[in-house]
């Protein structure tokens, strides 16, 4: 006599499963929802046939995710330091800590001392104003495009904003700069070509309609041979408030980046209003940065789209300690040694014997930084049928494919991360 078994009534009830305290404990930090998600999936593989009823609790354990998000940590080993697809500068230990402390409720607009509402993230404007000294006043926004939006809206509306044809630029993910401000009612004069533009092609655009002449740094490319342009110390003379964005986000000048521009240089030259991102060679959170003459900064903070654009206190969290706090990741990973990283990568190919290679690269700052600057730089080549299982490890690993090899740059790696990097290489190896 054969007897039919169905494998569904073997199957252990979800609400059964749920009140094991294993996955009780894992809904605390996971939420419900995911570990439900995991409990089907495991009753689906018992009924497939591909585990036993009796490990139903444990195979849904084996299921769960790391973590409620979605992102994923990566190791950048890509050799470009700011990429902007893998979430552009990584923050340091004290830029965690701080948003960890301010992630409850904290006094980022509240005197603790007289117990009155107070500015909205003062310290972390008071650790930007000084490390610019050369600003009169500073203010926090959400991006650089927000930066640049906010002036463009506060300072220019029904006026006209002055800018060289060969500073007309697209940033990431086609956005146009042309689009962006006059999105803000402003209108664009455009002036000179796309390779050189002189001081007079600006004086003669400049008159009662103008609202402030536009000086863009076109950090995501670079245009070679016959060209000219104006500098800011230049413009500044023109009468019109120059507005510089220097895009990269370099407080102060940057000795291993020295074509690089920089904010406290720009206002020196004469720069009425700086804006920069806080994400890339400063090393902080996605953030903009507004600095400059004290009346134009308040015109800025007091407009109503200021509202809309503003951060919340995790960033501004994060920036104070950015600027306050120890060196940034960034900075080392742009500073150190092409022999330090050889070193590292000598290491790393003897703990991966038949696996891995030492090879010296060219890495790149990126990010729309510095473009054309190549950095010195070093790390191993594996085979490259190991870049999609590496993507797909955890943590995730990143590099390129070079001449049928997947490179592991260095540069941008952490040597905190060098042993999750050689554990990685080998569990993929086979």
């Amino acid at each position: 006599m054969i007897t039919i078994v169905d494998r569904r009534r073997a199957v252990p009830r979800t609400d059964a499963m749920l009140a094991d305290t294993r996955l009780t404990a894992a809904g605390e930090t996971l939420g419900r929802d995911l570990v439900k998600a995991a409990v089907r999936d495991a009753q689906q593989r018992i009924r497939e046939g591909l585990a036993a009823p009796e490990e139903a609790v444990d195979v849904a354990l084996t299921l769960l995710p790391g973590h409620a998000g979605g992102i994923r940590a990566v190791i950048n080993a890509t050799g470009v330091l700011v990429h902007t697809n893998l979430g552009r500068a990584p923050l340091s230990a004290a830029a965690i800590e701080a948003i960890r402390q301010a992630s409850g409720y904290a006094d980022v607009e509240f005197d603790l001392a007289d117990g009155r509402r107070a500015e909205r993230g003062r310290t972390a404007l008071a650790a930007l104003a000084r490390a610019v000294p050369e600003a009169q006043d500073v203010h926090i926004v959400n991006n650089n495009a927000a930066a640049l939006l906010l002036a463009a809206t506060a300072l220019a509306r029904d006026k006209e904003i002055v800018i060289s044809r060969g500073e007309l630029v697209e940033i990431g993910d086609g956005f146009r700069l042309p689009e962006l401000l006059t999105s803000s009612g402003a209108r664009l004069r455009e002036v000179g070509t796309t390779n050189r533009t002189k001081l007079a092609d600006y004086a003669m655009a400049c008159g009662p309609e103008t609202g402030f002449i536009l000086k863009i740094h076109p950090s995501n490319f670079r245009i070679e041979g016959f060209v000219s342009e104006t500098p800011v110390r230049e413009l500044a003379t023109l009468g019109p408030p120059v507005v510089a964005d220097v895009g990269s986000g370099l407080l102060n000048a940057e000795p291993y980046l020295p074509g690089e521009p920089d904010v406290a240089g720009a206002l020196r030259e004469g720069a009425a209003l700086v804006t920069a991102s806080a994400d890339k060679l400063l090393g902080g959170p996605q953030a903009g940065l507004l600095l400059g003459w004290a009346d134009l900064v308040e015109r800025v903070r007091r407009h109503p789209m200021a509202r809309a654009v503003r951060v919340d206190k995790l960033t501004l969290a994060a920036i104070e300690a950015t600027l306050s706090g120890p060196e940034p990741p960034i900075r080392r990973a742009l500073r150190v040694s092409p022999a330090e990283l050889r070193d590292r990568a000598c290491l790393l190919a003897r703990r991966l014997p038949g696996r891995a290679e030492v090879v010296s690269t060219i890495a790149r700052v990126g990010g729309g930084g510095a473009p054309g600057v190549e950095l010195p730089s070093a790390g191993i080549a594996v085979a490259e049928r190991l870049a999609v299982p590496l993507r797909n490890h955890d943590p995730a690993v990143v590099g390129r494919i070079t001449d049928g090899r997947l490179v592991l740059d260095l540069r941008a790696v952490a040597p905190a991360q060098d042993d999750l990097l050689a554990a990685a290489v080998n569990h993929v190896s086979g």
